[in-house]
This record gives C-alpha cells, structure tokens and sequence, in this order.
C-alpha cells in the first residue's frame, strides 16, 4: 500500500480528527491504482471500523470489522472481535456482544484479552448472568497484560453480591486495594467494601471502610451506600459498651455489676445520698417518703448507714424525675431539630435539593421554548442559544443516570426524537440554593478504549 494514505490517517487519527482520518483510510480503499497485499483490506476495514467507533457510527463500524474479519490473511483477529463486541454492546445487543468478545479471547495471538474479558462481562451483566460475568471477570484480573486490575476485581465484587455471596466480595475488593489506584477508584472500592461488610454483619469493618472513602471529602456515597452506612453507625452506636473497670448496676439499689451487695463489701455509692441534716418535707416535694423514722433528727441519729443509702437514693431518684421532666422535654425536642438539620445537611452534602436534578432535565426538554428558565443566570444569551442549537423539540427523553455531588452534577439523557432518531446528552448542572440550574448541554459519546 501507498505509506502516504496511511500516515495521513494515522495523524489524523491520533490528533482526534477521526473524519480527516476516515476519509484518508477509504482514499486509499478506493484508489483504483492500488495494489493490496494479503491481510491489507483486513488492516483497512478495522481502521476504518475504528473511525467509525470513535464517531459513535455502531451499524457502519459493525459492517466495516465484519469486512475486516472476511480477510483470512489478517491476523488481528481478536482485536478486530474485541471492538465488534463493543460496537454490538452500544447496540443494546449484548448476545452478539458476548459472542464476539469469545471470539477475541480465543485467539492465542491477542495480545490484550483482559479488554474483550471486561466487555464480556459488562454484556453479561446486562443479560442477567451474573455467576458467568464474574468468570470473565476474574479471568481479566488475573491476565498478565492487564496493567490495571483493580476495576476487573470491583466488578468481580458486584458479581459476589449479586449472587449474595459477601464474604466473595470482601476478598475481591481487599484484593483491589492491593494494587496503585486513583484517589476515585479507591474511595469506590472502599464504599463498595463497606456495603460488602454490612451484608455480612460486620458493622465495625464496614464504618472503617465507609469512613475510609469519605476521608479526604471528595467522594459521595450513593443512595444505596448511604444506607449501609447508616445502618453500620446505628448498630455500632448502639452496641453494648465494652469498660475497662467494673460498673455498678444502679438499676437496682446497691447492687453490684457482679450481683454482690455493696454494703458487704463495705464500698458504697454515695451520689445519692441525701446530706447531712437535709429532708425532704411531704407538703413542699408533693409525695410521700418510704421512711419509718417521722422525725428528720431521729432518721440521722438512729437510722443504719444501709437505711441511708435507701432513703437518700429513693428522695433523690424521684427529687429529680420532678425537677428534670420539663428538660428532659426541651432537649428532646432541640435534639429532634438537630437530627433533622444533620439530616437535611447531610442530604444537600450528597447533592440533594428541590427540584432534584431529574425534575430540571425532564422540565427543560419538555419546556424548549422557555429553556432560559433552566440555565444558570451566569450563562450569556448566546452560550444559551448556541446550546440549544443541539436540542430538538418535541422529544421524549430517558434519564441514564445521575453523578451527583453537594455543588455540581451531571445528568445523562437518551433523547428519541419525532422522527425516531435517538440523541444521547450530557447536561451539566450546578446548585442553585436548595434546587439546580443547567450550566452546560452537550451531545454525549461514550469514550472508547
């Protein structure tokens, strides 16, 4: 082949002009002068598969690796099956996916089959099964080439807990956290690893692991982790303390943690005890004192130190309960206020507010005609206008999911249009009070590898 078609295209490649790149690879397909080795239309058809890949083109991409895999004398044939797998998973069409990403990993000479494991796994899960998506999996964690097996060994930790196996799922994300990993990825894997301890009732390693991630605070926990989360702290703050020293039971009076009755022993508790040469007049406290001594000088003088004990514990027990029932009332209710502000703080932390996020989306697609109302009063007119260039009118949209933090977020949107096309958006929010504003729609391409 003439070198000068191809290191067109490669530049064009590598510089993210796909179409540039595109245009040179079916130049030099075209050219009626041009005389192919074996192998050589296989090597130009996977190119041109790729362009098309990159240019989230699926059914062209598919057509052309198809024309690549019918060259018998081109030898990347699981490089090749690797992509159409991944062309026929953007499809929604994860048999043909899965099908592909087998052919991949059966050729002996692919160099990289860690790549066709995980996207054999992704379509797997999608199809439901997750006992053979954490096969392939595994199979990509432990694949010498693959330079990075953290995520292989997350997912294979969503495969434990989906076949309710958490004990699994631990070992797979402490294995993970072996290895050198962003910041991210190892918050990730350090909430996911909580959710794995709470399922398996270890509340104390799942508050390290949930406090592990949210160290240094740039990482959010999602709605499901935040209730495991809760669930760890509830079941570790109400787990019976364990003390250094022995306690006294005042439940009872003078009784002892071991059951021992303290004035045998000659050790009292004396908090209670009522001082001395006080009383506790009946017309003054409202209530009557369990006590056979009528006159306050006879109690003191002839009353046994146990007696003591028992009136003073007795007067000052209910001397309380009287004194302390209206506190006992305003703290509860300062404290039902403090719990519902930590609650309503904790949510805006996790990127809560009104409207949410989907309301604004879903308001703002319906609403075209009135979009300004949608986006942050800081974007220009014309930043507006050029945005909205790329949004059609009369759409119905579906919400793909929600990244979410205290301050910004992003929302991804699948629009079908009246025509039946189908448009994938990014919109770009950012916090507005208590509720959301559109700072930025784009179309949406997933990135590929």
């Amino acid at each position: 082949m003439d070198n000068s078609y191809i290191q067109s295209a490669q530049a064009s490649y590598a510089s993210r002009d796909y179409r540039g790149a595109l245009a040179a690879y079916s130049q030099c397909l075209s050219d009626p002068s041009m005389v192919f080795a074996p192998g050589d239309l296989g090597y130009l058809y996977h190119q041109i598969g790729n362009c098309f890949l990159q240019l989230q083109d699926f059914n062209q991409a598919i057509a052309a690796y198809t024309q690549s895999t019918a060259d018998s004398a081109y030898e990347a044939v699981g490089a090749v099956n690797c992509n159409l797998g991944k062309a026929y998973a953007f499809l929604r069409d994860y048999e043909d996916a899965v099908t592909h990403f087998e052919i991949a990993v059966s050729d002996a000479s692919y160099e990289t089959p860690y790549k066709a494991y995980l996207g054999m796994g992704n379509a797997l899960l999608k199809l439901g099964k997750n006992a053979e998506a954490g096969v392939a999996y595994r199979s990509a964690a432990l694949d010498p080439a693959n330079p990075d097996p953290t995520k292989a060994l997350l997912n294979l930790g969503v495969c434990f807990m989906a076949l309710n196996r958490p004990e699994d799922a631990v070992a797979s994300y402490l294995s993970a956290l072996q290895f050198d990993m962003d910041a991210e990825t190892r918050n990730r894997m350090n909430a996911s690893l909580g959710q794995a301890y709470v399922s398996c009732g270890q509340m104390d390693k799942a508050m390290d692991a949930f406090e592990a991630a949210l160290q240094d605070g740039t990482y959010y926990l999602s709605d499901s982790a935040s209730v495991d989360y809760a669930r760890a702290a509830q079941s570790v703050a109400t787990a019976p303390a364990v003390e250094d020293g022995p306690e006294y039971d005042m439940s009872g009076l003078d009784v002892s943690a071991d059951g021992t009755n303290l004035s045998a022993t000659g050790s009292y508790y004396f908090e209670d005890i009522a001082p001395e040469g006080q009383y506790y007049p009946e017309d003054e406290y409202g209530y009557e004192v369990d006590d056979r001594y009528a006159d306050p000088s006879e109690r003191f003088l002839y009353a046994t130190e146990d007696e003591l004990v028992s009136y003073g514990k007795q007067i000052a027990k209910k001397d309380r309960k009287r004194r302390n029932v209206g506190l006992k009332i305003l703290v509860a209710f300062f404290t039902l206020l403090l719990v519902a502000a930590a609650g309503a703080v904790f949510l805006y932390t996790q990127g809560y507010g009104y409207p949410t996020q989907q309301n604004v989306v879903e308001g703002f697609f319906s609403n075209t005609d009135k979009a300004s109302e949608y986006f942050t009063e800081s974007l220009s007119q014309d930043r507006v206008a050029s945005m909205m260039k790329s949004v059609p009118e009369d759409c119905i949209i579906t919400i793909d999911g929600v990244e979410q933090s205290m301050s910004s977020s992003t929302v991804y949107v699948t629009a079908k249009t009246a025509d039946g096309g189908e448009l994938n958006y990014r919109v770009e929010m950012v916090r507005d009070l208590v509720g959301w504003k559109i700072s930025d729609v784009e179309l949406y391409f997933l990135s590929q590898q």
